[in-house]
C-alpha cells in the first residue's frame, strides 16, 4: 500500500487567470484574542494562498489571494525564501519541499501524486518490487510516495524522508536535471562519504555518472547507499521536458542482481515514469 501525506487545510481554488481578482483565503478557527500571533497566521496564510489552482503566483496574487498588502505579503515571502520554504524565479514564486516538514504542505499543491499512485502501484506489482518517487531539495532527495512489496532497507522510508542525492538512483536522476556546474556544486556541499564499499566519492566520477544519468534518463545505483540495495530510477518532466521528480524500483542483489534488474524491470519502469510524466504535463499551470 502507498504512503501518503495526511490531508491539509483547505484550499482557495480560485484560478486567477480565469476568473476575476481572485478570493482571499479564508481565516480558519476561532476568532483571534490575547494570544492570536497575527505575523504568525499571516505567514500561514501566505503558505496557504498556494494550491492546486495556483502552485506559482506573483507577489501582487499572492497579496490578492491571502487578504495582506503587497508590502505585507512581500515581508513574509522574503522571510519564508531566507528559511528555505519559498523559492522564485523570476516574478513567480512557489512552495519548495521544506514545507513538509511543517505537515506535508507540499504536497497538498501537488495533486499529481494522487494520480501517479495507481501507476506506481501497478509497476510495484509488475516487478514485484518497492517503488518511490521523490524530488530534489538541496543536496538531498526527499520521498513523496512509496509504495513497499517487501522490507528492502535496514532504515524506515515514508513521506517526507531524506536521502542524500549523490549516492541515490533517485537523486542522481534528479541532479541531472541541472546544470554541471549545479551538479558540481550541490556534489561539494554533499561531502560525499563511503557508506558502503561500493559508493562512488570522487566528485568527477560521480558528475560522470550524472551525465550518463542526463543523456539515459535513468540510472542504476548497486550497492551504493546500503549493501546489497540495488536500484533504479527514471525521470518524471513536465510539460517543457524539465525533470521534476523521479521514480524509482528498488530491490535487494540476493533476489535480483544488477544486471536482471536492468534486463527485466527498466522497460517497465520507463514506461511507468512516462505515464506519469503525461499526467504531469496534463496539469495546468
Amino acid at each position: 500500500m502507498a504512503t501518503r501525506a495526511s490531508t491539509a487545510a483547505p484550499q482557495a481554488t480560485v484560478d486567477p487567470d480565469k476568473m476575476g481578482a481572485p478570493t482571499p483565503v479564508q481565516a480558519i478557527g476561532p476568532a483571534p484574542g490575547d494570544s492570536y500571533v497575527q505575523s504568525f497566521a499571516r505567514g500561514l496564510q501566505v503558505i496557504r494562498s498556494f494550491s492546486a489552482e495556483a502552485p506559482r503566483q506573483t507577489l501582487s496574487e499572492v497579496a490578492a489571494r491571502s487578504g495582506l498588502t503587497r508590502a505585507g505579503a512581500r515581508r513574509i515571502l522574503l522571510t519564508l525564501q531566507t528559511l528555505g520554504y519559498v523559492s522564485s524565479e523570476g516574478k513567480q514564486f512557489e512552495l519548495t519541499p521544506r514545507i513538509l516538514d511543517l505537515g506535508f504542505a507540499y504536497l497538498s499543491t501537488m495533486p499529481i501524486w494522487n494520480l501517479a499512485e495507481p501507476v506506481m502501484d501497478a509497476l510495484a506489482t509488475e516487478v514485484g518490487e518497492s517503488c518511490s518517487a521523490a524530488v530534489l531539495e538541496g543536496t538531498d532527495i526527499v520521498y513523496v510516495l512509496r509504495v513497499s512489496t517487501h522490507k528492502i532497507m535496514s532504515i524506515s522510508l515514508g513521506v517526507g524522508s531524506r536521502l542524500p542525492a549523490y549516492c541515490t538512483s533517485l537523486g542522481r536522476v534528479l541532479l541531472a536535471g541541472l546544470s554541471d556546474a549545479e551538479v558540481q556544486s550541490r556534489i561539494e556541499a554533499s561531502k560525499p562519504m563511503a557508506l558502503t564499499r561500493h559508493t562512488v566519492t570522487d566528485a568527477q566520477e560521480l558528475l560522470t555518472k550524472v551525465r550518463s544519468a542526463r543523456k539515459l534518463g535513468w540510472c542504476l545505483v548497486n550497492q551504493e547507499l546500503e549493501e546489497g540495495l540495488i536500484s533504479m530510477a527514471a525521470a518524471v518532466t513536465d510539460r517543457r521536458g524539465r525533470t521534476v521528480a523521479a521514480l524509482n524500483i528498488s530491490g535487494q542483489a540476493n533476489r535480483s542482481s544488477a544486471k536482471v534488474m536492468q534486463e527485466t524491470m527498466l522497460p517497465a519502469l520507463l514506461r511507468s515514469a512516462q505515464t506519469i510524466s503525461h499526467l504531469v504535463a496534463s496539469q495546468r499551470d
